[in-house]
C-alpha cells in the first residue's frame, strides 16, 4: 500500500520526505508552548493567550497575500524564504524573556507560516496528475502524524520545567528541522517555478480571489470546510479538552492519551483508508467525514453521562471518541486537497490553496470562542447537540456540491491524461 500511495515522480517522493523530517521537529514542540511561556518564561495564562491568539490572528490576515505572491513569483519564491523565516522564529523562541519578545517572535512566526502550506501544497500538486494527488495527499498527512508523533515521543521524554535548557534545546531542534524541506528544495532547481508564463485575463479581472469566489463548487466546498472544522478540528483543543476534563471528569493524562490514540488511528489506518476511497465520490467520502465526526462526539456525549459513575468506561469513552475522530481525518485528508486542486486554474493555483488553507484559520478563531460559552450551559450538553448538529449539516453541504461536479472532479471516473505544466523559470 505504501509502494501504490508513493507518487510517480521523484520530486514529489523527496518532498514529502522533507514533510517527515520537519514533522518531528514541529512534535518536539507542539504540546508545550503555553507550559513553556507560561510555567518557564512566567508570562501569566492571559499574557500566553494572547500571544498564541495573535500568532493565528497574523496567520490568517497575510495568508491571502501568500497566495497572491505565489501565483505571480512561483510557489518556490515564497517558500524558501518562509522556511528561513519560521526557522528564525522558532529559535528565538528559545531566547524569549517577556510578554514583548513573545509577540515580536510570535509576529515573526506568523509570517513565515502564512503561506506555507498553500506553497508547499501548490509544489506537491504540480507535481503530482490529478490521479494520484488523492493518493499523495493522504500519504503526506499520514507522515505528518508520524513526524509528530514521534517528536512528542522525543520531548516528552527530554522536556522538564526545571531545567529551562531542555526546552531552548527542542525549540532550537525544531528550527533546524524546518531547514530541511528547504535544502530539499535547493536540490530540486525545476521545482516549484511559476506554473504559467502570464495570468489569464480571467486571473487579471478582480483582483484574483473575486475569480477564486465566483467559482461556485469551491465556494460551496469552502462553506463545507468552514462549518465542518468549526465543528471539529477546531474543537480538539478546547471543547474535547475541556469537556473531558470537567464534564466527563477524566484526568489530563487519559486526554493525552486519548490524542497519542488519534495518532496511532491515522498512521495505521491512513494507507488502507486511501485505497479504499480510490474510485470512489469525493463528495460522498466528505459526506462521510461529517458523520464520523458526529459519531466521534456523540461517543463523548454519551461518556459525560457516564462520568464519574463509571470512571473506566468514561475514559474509555474519551479514547474512543479520539480514536472515530482520527478515522475521519484520514478521510478528509486525502480528499480535501485533491477536490480543492481539480477545481484549481494553474494561474490561480496558489490562491485556491490558500483560501483552503484559511478555513482552518478561521474555525481555529471561532471554534474556541464559541466552545467555552456552550460548555458553560446545560453541563455541557449544548455544545454536544451544537457540534454533532454542525456536522450532520457539513455533511449535508458535501452531498448538495456533487451535482456541481463532473464525474473527473468527483473521483467517480479516471481523469484524461494530461500533459504535466511546465514551470516557467522565471
Amino acid at each position: 500500500m505504501l509502494r501504490r500511495a508513493l507518487p510517480a515522480r521523484p520530486e514529489a517522493r523527496r518532498i514529502l520526505l522533507g514533510t517527515l523530517l520537519s514533522a518531528i521537529g514541529r512534535g518536539l514542540t507542539l504540546p508545550f508552548l503555553f507550559i513553556y511561556l507560561t510555567d518557564v518564561r512566567g508570562l501569566t495564562d492571559n499574557q500566553a493567550g494572547l500571544v498564541i491568539g495573535w500568532f493565528g490572528a497574523v496567520t490568517l490576515a497575510l495568508s491571502p497575500l501568500g497566495g497572491t505572491l505565489i501565483d505571480r513569483f512561483g510557489a518556490r519564491r515564497v517558500v524558501l524564504p518562509c522556511l528561513a523565516i519560521e526557522a528564525v522564529g522558532t529559535g528565538s523562541l528559545a531566547l524569549v524573556d517577556s510578554i514583548g519578545t513573545a509577540f515580536a517572535v510570535s509576529t515573526l512566526i506568523a509570517i513565515g507560516g502564512s503561506a506555507l502550506w498553500a506553497g508547499q501544497t501548490t509544489i506537491l500538486a504540480s507535481l503530482t496528475g490529478d490521479g494520484e494527488r488523492q493518493r499523495v495527499f493522504g500519504l503526506q498527512f499520514a507522515l505528518l502524524n508520524l513526524g509528530i508523533g514521534v517528536g512528542g515521543l522525543i520531548s516528552g521524554a527530554v522536556v522538564d520545567i526545571a531545567r529551562p535548557v531542555t526546552f531552548q534545546a527542542i525549540y532550537l531542534l525544531d528550527a533546524l528541522s524546518y531547514l530541511t524541506p528547504g535544502l530539499i528544495l535547493l536540490t530540486l532547481p525545476h521545482v516549484g517555478h511559476r506554473l504559467v508564463q502570464a495570468p489569464t485575463a480571467a486571473a487579471r479581472s478582480a483582483g484574483g480571489y473575486l475569480t477564486v469566489l465566483r467559482d461556485r463548487p469551491f465556494r460551496r466546498l469552502v462553506i463545507f470546510g468552514l462549518v465542518l472544522t468549526t465543528c471539529g478540528y477546531a474543537q480538539i483543543e478546547v471543547g474535547f479538552t475541556a469537556y473531558s476534563v470537567r464534564v466527563v471528569e477524566v484526568t489530563p493524562r487519559v486526554v493525552a492519551w486519548a490524542l497519542a490514540c488519534n495518532t496511532v488511528m491515522i498512521v495505521l489506518s491512513q494507507l488502507l483508508v486511501i485505497r479504499r476511497m480510490e474510485g470512489r465520490s469525493r463528495t460522498r467520502a466528505l459526506a462521510g467525514v461529517g458523520a464520523v465526526f458526529a459519531a466521534a462526539w456523540l461517543v463523548l456525549g454519551a461518556a459525560g453521562l457516564v462520568g464519574t459513575g463509571n470512571a473506566l468506561v468514561a475514559a474509555l469513552g474519551v479514547v474512543a471518541c479520539a480514536a472515530i475522530f482520527g478515522f475521519g481525518e484520514t478521510m478528509l485528508s486525502p480528499v480535501m486537497p485533491a477536490l480543492t486542486n481539480a477545481l484549481a486554474t494553474d494561474e490561480l493555483r496558489g490562491r485556491y490553496n490558500a483560501m483552503s488553507s484559511m478555513i482552518f484559520g478561521i474555525s481555529g478563531i471561532i471554534g474556541p470562542v464559541t466552545a467555552g460559552p456552550l460548555l458553560g450551559a446545560a453541563h455541557g450538553r449544548l455544545w454536544v447537540a451544537v457540534v454533532v448538529g454542525g456536522c450532520l449539516a457539513a455533511s449535508a453541504l458535501a452531498l448538495s456540491l456533487r451535482p456541481l461536479l463532473t464525474a473527473a472532479q468527483d473521483g467517480r471516473t479516471a481523469p484524461a491524461p494530461a500533459a504535466q505544466p511546465q514551470p516557467v523559470v522565471a
